[in-house]
């Protein structure tokens, strides 16, 4: 009788151990915080990879830069150290240059527009140049349009933004934009902004609601100008080391995540636009809501004469002819 129960207690044991060996905790990280739209598409696509595998497969999330800048964690995944990373654009074409392109200042028109482009034909074509470089890009998520903040005034018209020290993603696409307002790009890593906007390093930067909402920035920053200069889409990246090791049922479970993510994610932004602006303005914020548009589209030009031998003037074209 105990040789019996001695037996079934070892068996019982070595099943939970094989059991605990079969579960795999993938590492995801983004930069802002858990409650943040990064934080809602995260959460929902590793809630669709534990369903969608029994639980084989479970996710220990690093918000708030835990792991390092945007750009660090997409070399992590790159090297196989980290599992995942959900990330906007900013760093991504310094590995994957096609990605350029969506970063261009004034390229979209609205959300309908940007999510029609990223959806369809060229922003999947995209997504296919991204194993080459050691990356697999499981899909599109969503940062927004992009909005600017300062602590000296409003800005109206690309003359108000000028003598301006922005902080700025490494994103010489983005840079060479701004340099037509006349502004002072400063490139930094997001984990060192908030201390820099802070102790006045720079009079400002550049991100969407959502991101000045869950970092706090009104606490550091007195204007905000609803410039929408650039749309910032975002991704979800994963290692090519977890990727091969994955069967073709568990790579569509990836994949169908990735979009669930996706329509999440881009919720969040909707949802932090509607309500995000009355809520900076509570926190003291003046907000600039007219902008001239077309002015900082003519500043522009310079740059779109750069872009367009970059690009090419039909690609750019392309995209700005979605309906």
């Amino acid at each position: 009788m105990k040789f019996s129960k001695l037996i079934f207690g070892m068996t019982v044991g070595l099943g939970l151990m094989a059991s605990a060996h079969s579960q795999t905790i993938l590492k995801i990280g983004y930069a802002t915080n858990d409650t943040s739209h990064y934080g809602v598409g995260s959460t929902t696509f590793c809630d669709e990879v534990e369903k969608g595998t029994q639980n084989r497969f479970k996710c220990r999330q690093f918000p708030s830069s835990a792991l390092g800048g945007e750009r660090e964690m997409i070399e992590s995944v790159q090297l196989g150290t980290l599992d995942l990373v959900n990330t906007s654009t900013g760093p991504v074409g310094n590995f994957v240059p096609e990605v350029k392109i969506v970063d261009i200042p004034f390229l979209f028109r609205d959300y309908d527009h940007a999510r029609k482009v990223m959806d369809g034909p060229i922003g999947q074509d995209i997504l296919t140049k991204f194993p080459a470089k050691g990356i697999i890009a499981l899909g599109w998520t969503e940062n927004g349009f992009r909005h600017m903040t300062n602590n000296k005034r409003d800005i109206v018209k690309p003359a108000d933004a000028a003598g301006l020290k922005m902080r700025t993603m490494e994103n010489k696409v983005h840079m060479d934009g701004y340099k037509t307002f006349g502004i002072l790009p400063t490139p930094m890593a997001f984990p060192e902004l908030f201390g820099a906007l802070q102790q006045g390093t720079v009079d400002g930067q550049e991100n969407p609601i959502p991101v000045i909402l869950a970092s706090k920035f009104s606490q550091v920053q007195k204007h905000l100008s609803l410039t929408g200069h650039v749309y910032s889409p975002a991704l979800l990246l994963l290692s090519p080391a977890v990727w091969n090791k994955l069967n073709d049922a568990d790579k569509k479970v990836f994949s169908e995540a990735a979009k669930k993510a996706a329509v999440a994610q881009r919720k969040k932004v909707n949802d932090d636009e509607n309500t995000g602006i009355a809520q900076l303005e509570k926190d003291g914020m003046k907000v600039t809501r007219v902008v001239d548009g077309q002015g900082f589209r003519d500043a522009l030009r310079p740059a779109y004469a750069g872009y367009s031998k970059e690009f090419g003037a039909d690609n750019i074209k392309r995209i700005q002819d979605v309906k």
